[in-house]
């Protein structure tokens, strides 16, 4: 077989639900493919170079424990070496505990090491010039393990990867999931299952995203006392997704759900080989009633889908509320905004007004977490203090963010501790970050640190279900304050035994050893609060009966308790890792290490190496990345950019544009009738006014006696007033750009671009597209879009050109101007837009209802007044031309008088090119 190479297989874990798979032909195969068609019959088939013959995916869960092992054997169907790729997709939740392949009869399997022991053979090898792979985690609930080798001409290959994971119970149900997507015809594809579950089966279910009628008949299902199958067995024609078709029906997710059966209230304890496992998961109690105050990010970031996809998630849970639970919404941004003074019992009359409330939630400013965390606690307090709320009720805080801390305390590790003082551990504080530029670590350790959990929700069409999705898990608590005893001195190392809440459809699941060899009872005491008080339970197992039990299972794999505990153990191990500090995460670490190797375990601390086969000189290196989701980062996508690019173009201070960009540090636009946007980076808000001048009347927008730059504006009105209005539309009709130092000028208008330099002039129309270079001037048309003017380094303008039908019988041709890039003015760069290029200091407080109810008015402190302002919007032009997108504002009224400096009169100018 040639040179052995060592490669890598170094994960991350992360703590979300599902499982899956994917068998797929790598890309240098799939180039290379061919196609022979075998026969005419009902098993023809047509096969790739490297065709995966047979696909086993084995499923044994004993007691909720999935022992998962996936095989895939797959043949060289040509007359060279070609590429076996096996790459899988895998649960979260899922440890890796082995890994082989088996090429012409040789297994080549894997070995659990320490990360940093990997990591430095890893290191070794790339620095003898092997070269590196990398392969990333992928998806909501899953993530990939890939590995490809060189199989020779007419050989054979079998991968088998195991993992193992514990099924949560969440809603009533344990869901194993796994992906379907062979990407051809497999002549032996099989799925089996098999599930023991002592305490009896109550129901199990099978399904398929892909199912067609013929599919559906052929998913078998059976389940008697204590023991279920499911098995799932497509021939070739059944696997076609037409009947003369090559490709397969096979693409989606395959989906198995069961329940348990509860005789025992107080749980089942199952006991083997000096281990044992207690579920807990009570039914028929009456529900807790909950206070729940709902913290909404609404700062700018939020704007658009974020927040829609918020407000219809809100609606649906308030749909859901029960009329003896207690609410509150703390709505913030910079500003904090209680929706109510305490918390309110949940009344039908008081759910349609948080309706109401929740439909008309605007974005404004930047992300003040602390104090808006803080306010919710205060509330939870007050309202037990006060007895606003019962006293056996659950108390909890629901964060909803999707950003960082930008105003007031910025440091996450001052927030987390303001936050865990204030609460001692009193509420639970469920932390859901929205998309990937949220500090999930940041937000997991808060809320873990709170009784809590994070959860990350993945922008898309579904947010809202997912939002939803997580609230219903916490919508009815049954038990509260949950404490679990076993006997100290016949029991050890046991996993956690105290829970602040217990939620109707999910579980409870304590595992310890026994370390009394000669006992015969194991006993369980639980204590509780629920609705109606203090509550007890009690459970005993003989270990003789329940040992000889399990003994006459056939499928059963007999560690499972040990290995059960071993997964228990490690996974809260890490989480408790997460919020630990000096010598505790230290021996925290190295517990969770000492298990993860002990028990074959791939986990953040441990790495798998393969010596993989490999028959020419040039080694490669693979290294693969099971990331936690506090490490799942956002995919970067280049910005492209249709005009000109300065060193610092990375700044812009512009209005409505066609360029697509990254991030710029604001905008300031002045567009259409006409409108001023001001965004103000520091306080991540933003202002708008509008100024109503005349037809004719000049206005300076920019001037910089410093640089040399000059830029006015020429106000045009419709063609004639609309109806019984008595008042006309304005827009900017003509701009004049004046460069001093240069000695050159610029005209725009709709029809034409012209530029004066020294005696000469040269006009363009708007029907080219070119660009042109003057020493320092870059001049850029796009045809009927827009021109983009550049002096030097650091000072660009665009200009976006408004066309109307030529026989409108109001409207007329109109443009709008956007600097694009500040950093050269001057300090004393003035005009109506230029003054906005330095930092604006501003303060929004009495947020209030006002004549508009989709409009809310504030009193606003900027520039040493105090003005009225309301909540409005303006329109974006930089991606929709046409519709232009609604940019959320405070409105400064009176043609932005308090904001501006002076009154708007006093920005006009006699000429298009005055300077003075």
């Amino acid at each position: 077989m040639g040179r052995f190479l060592p490669f890598f297989l170094l994960f991350y874990f992360s703590l979300q639900l599902a499982s899956g798979f994917v068998i797929t032909e790598s890309e240098v195969a799939a180039e290379g493919r061919l196609l022979k068609k075998r026969n005419t019959g009902a098993d023809a088939v047509v096969f790739h170079d490297i065709q995966i013959y047979s696909l086993k995916i084995d499923c044994t869960v004993t007691s909720r424990f999935a022992h998962n092992v996936i095989t895939s054997r797959a043949v060289n169907r040509a007359n060279v070496s070609k590429e076996a790729m096996f790459d899988v997709e895998l649960p979260k939740t899922g440890f890796i505990t082995n890994f082989s392949m088996i090429i012409d009869g040789v297994t080549y399997a894997g070995v659990v090491k320490e990360k940093e022991v990997a990591k430095q053979q890893y290191q070794q090898a790339v620095s003898r010039g092997q070269t590196a792979g990398l392969v990333k985690a992928t998806g909501r609930k899953i993530e990939n393990f890939k590995v490809s080798v060189n199989i020779a001409a007419t050989s054979k290959v079998t991968f088998e990867l195991v993992y193992e994971e514990l099924l949560q119970r969440n809603l009533g149900k344990y869901e194993l999931l796994i992906r379907v997507k062979p990407n051809q015809l497999v002549r032996h594809f099989q799925i089996e299952a098999h599930i023991f579950e002592p305490q009896g089966i109550r129901f199990l279910n099978a399904e398929g995203s892909f199912m067609t009628n013929e599919l559906t008949d052929i998913v078998k299902t059976s389940f008697s006392g204590p023991k279920g199958h499911v098995s799932f067995k497509p021939t070739l024609d059944q696997q076609r997704s037409c009947p003369d078709c090559q490709q397969s029906v096979l693409d989606g997710d395959f989906l198995i759900t069961y329940d348990v059966e509860r005789v025992h209230s107080a749980g089942e304890l199952q006991i083997a080989n000096g281990y044992f496992v207690h579920f807990f998961a009570p039914e028929n109690l009456p529900r807790v009633p909950k206070n729940v105050v709902f913290i909404v990010d609404v700062s700018i970031s939020m704007r658009g889908t974020k927040l829609d996809q918020t407000k219809e998630a809100l609606l649906k849970i308030l749909d859901d509320i029960h009329e003896d639970d207690y609410i509150n919404m703390v709505i913030f941004s910079s500003y904090i905004i209680l929706w109510k003074p305490s918390l309110v019992k949940a009344t039908p009359e008081i759910l349609k007004e948080a309706k109401e409330y929740a439909r008309r939630l605007f974005v404004m400013g930047a992300t003040n977490i602390n104090e808006a965390v803080m306010k919710a606690i205060t509330l939870l307090k007050e309202a037990h203090k006060k007895k606003e709320v019962p006293d056996k009720s659950a108390s909890m805080i629901i964060f909803l963010t999707d950003g960082d801390p930008t105003v007031g305390i910025r440091d996450p590790a001052v927030i987390q501790e303001n936050v865990r003082n204030a609460n001692q551990g009193d509420y639970s504080l469920y932390s859901l970050g929205f998309g990937y530029n949220v500090d999930y670590n940041f937000l997991e350790k808060l809320s873990l640190e709170n009784k809590g959990l994070a959860r990350r929700i993945y922008e898309g069409s579904d947010a809202a279900l997912q939002l939803q999705g997580f609230y219903n898990e916490v919508a009815n608590p049954l038990l509260l304050d949950v404490a679990i005893q076993y006997p100290e001195d016949k029991t050890s190392d046991l996993t956690e035994t105290n829970f602040k809440q217990y939620y109707q459809g999910g579980e409870v699941v304590v595992a310890g050893r026994i370390s009394d060899n000669d006992l015969q009872t194991l006993t369980a005491n639980i204590k509780a609060q629920g609705a109606s008080g203090d509550m007890t339970f009690k459970q005993e197992a003989t270990l003789e009966e329940i040992e000889e039990a399990l003994k006459k299972q056939q499928y059963i794999f007999g560690d499972y308790t040990e290995r059960l505990w071993a997964y228990l153990t490690i996974k809260q191990l890490l989480q408790k890792r997460v919020s630990a500090q000096g010598e505790l995460r230290t021996n925290l670490t190295a517990q969770a290490l000492s298990l993860s190797l002990k028990y074959n375990f791939v986990t953040p601390l441990t790495s798998m190496v393969v010596t993989k086969p490999e028959e020419t000189t040039d080694d490669s290196i693979l290294i693969a990345d099971k990331l936690t989701e506090g490490e799942r980062k956002v995919p970067t996508y280049s910005s492209h950019v249709s005009t000109i690019q300065t060193q610092h173009s990375n700044r812009v201070i512009s209005a409505v544009s066609t360029i697509q960009r990254q991030h710029f540090d604001r905008v300031i636009s002045a567009d259409n009738d006409p409108h001023f946007i001001i965004e103000v980076p520091s306080q991540n808000d933003t202002l708008c006014f509008n100024i109503n001048a005349k037809p004719g009347v000049i206005l300076n927008l920019v001037r910089d006696t410093v640089t040399g730059i000059t830029v006015n504006g020429l106000i045009i009105g419709d063609k004639k007033m609309a109806g019984d209005d008595k008042t006309t539309k304005t827009y900017f009709g003509k701009f004049g750009i004046v460069h001093k130092p240069l000695d050159m000028k610029v005209e725009v208008t709709p029809e034409e671009i012209i530029i004066y330099s020294s005696k000469t002039k040269t006009a363009f129309s708007w029907l080219d597209t070119m660009s042109l270079q003057h020493e320092s001037l870059m001049l850029v048309i796009t045809k009927e879009k827009s021109l983009t003017i550049t002096f030097g380094d650091g000072a660009t303008f665009v200009i976006i050109l408004h066309r109307v039908w030529k026989k409108h019988p109001l409207h007329q041709d109109f443009l709008g101007l956007y600097t694009l890039d500040e950093h050269q003015f001057s300090t004393q760069t003035h005009g109506l837009m230029g003054q906005f290029y330095h930092d604006l200091d501003f303060e929004v407080y009495d947020i209030h209802a006002g004549s508009d109810p989709d409009k809310p008015d504030a009193t606003m402190i900027v520039k040493g007044n105090k003005l009225t302002v309301t909540r409005g919007w303006q329109k974006d032009y930089r991606k929709d031309l046409k519709n232009g997108a609604i940019v959320p504002c405070w409105f400064i009224h009176y043609n932005g008088k308090g904001l501006i400096d002076g009154i708007y009169t006093d920005y006009i100018v006699p000429t298009l090119f005055a300077t003075q």
